[in-house]
């Protein structure tokens, strides 16, 4: 996969859970060792799309949640189309750097599709999905036409979800869709050699 279509940024503070949510989507797997390995810069991967009968490649990329990183993260939103703002929902604290990033982001990239991913919700009591702190996050969410999202990368949950929201958004956009058939028919043309004489 050489190209992408659909370019996809993490964001949200270290050991939130980024990679491991990436891990399960690309590889449909989760690795325990990764919860506790701080990603240094960016870490990418990429998966193929199948959405209503097209196929497009959506590039992900998994930045670096350390403060010390902040400056080499804006590198890597720039011409994002989505963004998954995580946080770990068990950390409520975790929001406020989420926040952070949203900021960031809408001024950079307006255009940008943002979601709010609540993370590591198999370590959260279920009677606690239902407490104010989560209503606060819905609501914020709302407030700034951001959807949101609650995952657990370790059983699975809402994972596909999320990103096959992020797939369909992308191709409900009549602009993307072109581009994407544009870019289709370029890569199906025959490669061609030219010769240059310096005669």
């Amino acid at each position: 996969m050489r190209r992408v279509d659909l370019k996809v940024v993490l964001l949200g503070k270290a050991a939130v859970g980024k990679t491991s949510l990436m891990e399960r989507f690309v590889n449909e797997k989760f690795n325990e060792s990764l919860s506790y390995q701080n990603t240094i810069g960016a870490a990418f991967a990429a998966k193929q799309i199948q959405y209503d009968g097209e196929k497009f490649v959506m590039g992900i990329w998994d930045t670096a949640g350390c403060e010390k990183y902040d400056a080499m993260t804006r590198i890597y939103y720039r011409g994002a189309k989505a963004a998954v703002v995580c946080y770990d929902i068990t950390k409520l604290d975790t929001f406020q750097k989420a926040k952070f990033w949203i900021g960031e982001l809408r001024n950079i990239e307006e255009e940008c599709k943002i979601y709010i991913c609540g993370t590591k919700k198999d370590i959260l009591e279920q009677d606690a999905l239902s407490s104010p702190e989560i209503h606060v996050v819905e609501t914020y969410a709302t407030g700034i036409q951001a959807k949101f999202f609650i995952t657990s990368s370790k059983t699975g949950e809402n994972v596909a979800e999320l990103f096959n929201e992020i797939a369909q958004d992308f191709m409900s956009d009549p602009e993307n869709v072109e581009k994407l058939k544009e870019t289709i028919k370029i890569s199906k043309e025959p490669k061609r050699t030219y010769w240059c004489s310096l005669i």
